[in-house]
């Protein structure tokens, strides 16, 4: 018999879990079941325990309530002062956390984990501070009583009859690296209360008949306890699984919150997170949006808090969309291996009870593997999907009822026109066409009052007895009410059909606006632009005021806003900041400075924040709904992949631009060092010559010696003016001094240079008498010609002939260069005028002086650019050999013609 042995794992999760906690300081909670246990002082004395073994310890914020052990326990300690914020017209004391981030020290005391800050400080909870100071690397411990838990607030309602309004969210708990209880019985806690070592004798005798009654005391008591045995046994699962030790690993409960546009969600979804909590279990919260039912704002406003409050207590949220709400919560639930739901039950009336419990009804009927829990509502009865008559009963639009009555009078009209030809029954149905039509002009609820109003028309009208409500056939009764049913019916679908048209077309337009919106985008090339559009679009789309900040020198600088907007006041760009430094939204509606009119959002794609966009609230400081902030969303990251996109173009210009640089850098660097070599030898080893031999050479030795060392030195001159010339050409600092020049005497001279310098071609100049003067440089024009006649005399062999010639007419004078070489290949045609480029076919050169570095063309080309101008070559010109350069001068009328 052979035995294996499996080596034991860590976790993955649990490693990323600890990978995650490096460089955050330490949390540790003293927890209590109420005020009075001695949270503060076990914290102190524990404190203290730390500070004699050498830790730096710093008290950030003690809340000693007058009690005199807790204030000895004090002293010794450093304290940081309190910060002043001023709110209504009184300076309150806050704890200082920018003066604590500044000290740093290894342990911080920051009492009351549960506290809401004054309005105006950077968060409006404490528990916030303290997980910025967590994330900055310093040690915390707290303090909190159990009744603060988000999850437990229901629960302490039941049991104390007080609800507690300063909660911290059960994810904040849970990120705790330490619990630890500070319990004293209930007895001995309602003794230090009548010592008034807990409050002062008058709120002790109030705080005695309230909250601090034996029952209560020992329920919260109990409930510390588990929660934090709870905790403690979460902590200890962790370690283990970090740790490879081996333990029971079966497959757990997964719980499910089904919230909906009522006020008993958010009871819902505490009752799921303790079922969670219990079962040691994740849980979800999800919500089903119904094809073609349009939640209003209130049902909105409903639907979004309870979704915000399950995912602060640490849920996972979805939301789903179908007809069928119950078959939609199954196959999610079946997806996500789910094992028990939680759903409200209202209270109320048979007929409320059965059209609330319709929802679980049909769950429980159609489930026969998952738990089904039903929570009781308090209060307010929830709004089902299954809705009164009067609530779909749009009272807000009087004239979609008018309408419709106008429509019923309609055919009340086509009904008296026709009562003689058409039979009595075949008019119902001229009355359910105004049933339709108002369903489709004005909704459902119109469509219903105009079903009712037709019934009695009708009858009214059209059965006997006439003129009156009464029926005196049963017959007709059972037609007329089957008529009241078909068309309620008829209304109801036409009406649904035409919410579903409206919202499937508001739909298409915001997804074309999308895509709109994603187009525009990709055309845009710079973060300037990228930003004036993602203003204006996500104005156009949320109807609220927009800015776009990006990082400028130093700081954020506003880069575009809609409606136009200068400048942000000092709290409006603290929140910025804060947002764009720590990817974390800012401003209304986030934990972070919320009295800030503006809400900012990082525009982010990967580790990358390019900058921020704000949304301002609107006046009575209504919310972005759910729908609202996906769209902001949505735009905000298209908007954050145009400036990545920009970003990149950046970089790859820059990249592009640096190789190229590197390139001609290298290319000089090797052209220089080729074509100084020649004449630099020559002219040292002739003025080598003379220094050595200079009293034994003749004369005419001497004087060729020297001959050669100015020739060569007037080469290297004349290659070091052309590299100063692409220079100041490039970097557009060529200057012109623009004045009336004579191009054949210019041409002469070019002539009589190439001679001097050892041309052997036949250099002839055609000059016709009507060429006119030209307005140009003439230094630059010398120097434009004479590379073009060098370049040739260059490239053809020493018995070829060269002809400058021009021609002119009323827009343009064109000088032109041509020789009888073999010419330039097609090939090396198309860049000869670029930089560094030299013929690959070159005849054998007219002497054995170097070719040049490659430039002279590119120089007559940057030449007569800066002049209006162009230059052009053309090879070959006859029998298949020859080139020819032609320098376009355009004349002073052309140029003021063709001026911007």
């Amino acid at each position: 018999m052979s035995t294996s042995t499996v080596t034991a794992r860590a976790s993955p999760d649990a490693l990323l879990a600890l990978a995650g906690k490096e460089g955050r300081g330490r949390l540790k909670i003293f927890v209590g079941a109420a005020p009075g246990v001695g949270k503060t002082y076990a914290m102190l004395s524990a404190a203290r325990s730390e500070q004699s073994g050498g830790r730096d310890v710093v008290a950030g914020l003690i809340e000693t309530h007058g009690r005199l052990e807790t204030e000895q326990l004090l002293q010794g300690l450093d304290v940081l002062p309190r910060a002043p914020i001023v709110y209504r017209n009184r300076v309150m004391r806050e704890f200082d956390l920018d003066g604590a981030l500044a000290r740093k020290p290894s342990l911080l005391l920051v009492d009351e984990y549960a506290h809401t800050n004054v309005p105006g400080s950077r968060h409006p909870k404490r528990w916030q501070d303290i997980d910025e100071l967590l994330a900055a690397g310093i040690d915390v411990w707290t303090t909190l009583n159990i009744q603060h838990l988000e999850s437990l607030n229901d629960v302490v309602l039941k049991i104390s009859k007080i609800r507690v309004r300063e909660t911290v969210p059960d994810k904040a708990f849970d990120r705790a690296d330490e619990i630890v209880l500070v319990d004293l019985p209930p007895d001995e806690l309602l003794k230090r209360l009548a010592q008034g070592k807990v409050y002062v004798q008058d709120t002790a005798a109030r705080a005695v008949e309230s909250f601090f009654k034996p029952q209560n005391l020992t329920a919260l008591r109990e409930l510390a306890m588990r929660r934090a045995a709870e905790r403690v046994d979460a902590a200890l699962v962790e370690r283990m699984q970090a740790h490879a030790i081996e333990g029971p690993w079966a497959a757990g409960e997964r719980i499910l919150a089904c919230v909906g546009p009522d006020t008993g969600s958010p009871g819902v979804v505490r009752t799921a997170k303790r079922l969670a909590d219990l079962m040691d279990a994740p849980w979800i919260a999800v919500t089903v949006e119904r094809s073609g039912v349009n939640p209003d704002s209130a049902a909105r406003k409903q639907i979004d808090e309870a979704l915000k409050l399950a995912e602060s207590l640490g849920a996972e949220i979805h939301t789903l969309t179908g007809n069928d709400i119950p078959d939609e919560l199954l196959r999610f639930a079946r997806f996500e291996n789910v094992t028990q739901i939680v759903i409200g039950r209202a209270r109320g009336g048979a007929l409320r009870q059965w059209l609330a419990r319709s929802l679980p009804q049909q769950l429980m009927q159609r489930s026969t593997d998952i738990g089904i829990h039903l929570v009781p509502v308090q209060g307010e009865a929830a709004r089902r999907d299954t809705r009164s008559l009067a609530s779909r009963l749009d009272a807000s639009q009087p004239a979609h009822f008018l309408y419709a009555a106008v429509a019923v009078a309609g055919a009340l009209a086509v009904g008296r026109a026709f009562a003689q030809a058409i039979p009595t029954a075949s008019l119902s149905v001229v009355f359910l066409m105004a049933v339709l039509f108002s369903a489709v002009k004005s909704g459902v609820g119109p469509a219903i009052f105009a079903s009712v109003l037709s019934f009695l028309t009708y009858n009214f009208f059209f059965i006997a007895p006439l003129y009156t409500f009464t029926i005196a056939e049963p017959y007709e009764l059972l037609a007329l009410l089957m008529y009241l049913v078909v068309a309620i019916v008829a209304a109801t679908l036409a009406g649904r059909l035409r919410e579903q048209a409206r919202i499937s077309a508001g739909r298409v337009r915001a997804m074309r606006r999308l895509y709109e919106f994603t187009r525009r985008l990709s055309g845009l090339a710079t973060r300037d632009d990228i930003a004036e559009g993602a203003a204006s679009e996500i104005h156009a789309s949320l109807g609220r005021p927009v800015m776009v900040l990006l990082p400028g020198e130093d700081d954020l600088a506003l880069a575009a806003a809609w409606p136009p907007e200068d400048a942000l006041d000092e709290a409006a760009m603290m929140a910025a900041r804060w947002a764009f430094s720590h990817n974390e939204p800012a401003g209304f509606e986030t934990g972070t400075l919320p009295i800030v009119p503006w809400r900012f959002l990082p525009v982010r794609t990967g580790n990358t924040t390019y900058g921020v966009i704000g949304v301002m609230r609107q006046q009575g400081g209504s919310a972005l709904d759910s729908e609202a902030q996906a769209l902001l969303d949505t735009l905000t990251e298209q908007t954050a992949a145009a400036l990545e996109r920009a970003a990149l173009t950046r970089d790859m210009v820059s990249a592009r631009t640096a190789t190229e640089t590197e390139r001609v850098r290298n290319t000089l660097l090797a052209s220089i060092s080729h074509d100084f070599r020649t004449p630099l030898s020559s002219i040292l080893g002739s003025a080598t010559s003379l220094s050595t031999y200079g009293d034994k050479l003749d004369a005419d030795a001497t004087r060729d010696l020297l001959a050669n060392i100015r020739e060569e030195a007037e080469g290297l001159d004349e290659m070091v003016r052309n590299l100063l010339s692409i220079t100041r050409i490039e970097s557009g600092a060529l200057e012109l001094r623009r004045d009336w020049v004579d191009l054949r005497e210019i041409a002469a001279r070019v002539i009589e240079a190439a001679r001097r310098r050892g041309a052997a071609q036949r250099i002839t100049l055609e000059w016709p008498a009507d060429v006119p003067l030209v307005k140009a440089d003439a230094a630059l024009v010398e120097q434009a010609l004479g590379n073009i006649v060098a370049n040739a005399v260059t490239h053809t062999p020493p018995a070829s002939a060269i002809v400058i010639d021009a021609i002119a007419d009323e827009s343009a004078v064109r000088l032109r260069v041509t020789d009888d070489g073999r010419g330039i290949a097609a090939t090396d045609l198309p860049h000869i005028f670029e930089r560094f480029v030299r013929s690959a076919s070159d005849a054998a050169p007219s002497s054995d002086r170097s070719q040049g570095v490659g430039l002279g063309l590119a120089i007559t080309k940057g030449i007569m650019e800066a002049h209006g101008g162009e230059v052009a070559a053309l090879s070959p010109v006859a029998d298949g050999h020859g080139a020819r350069f032609v320098l376009t001068f355009r004349t002073e009328t052309a140029l003021e013609t063709n001026a911007p």
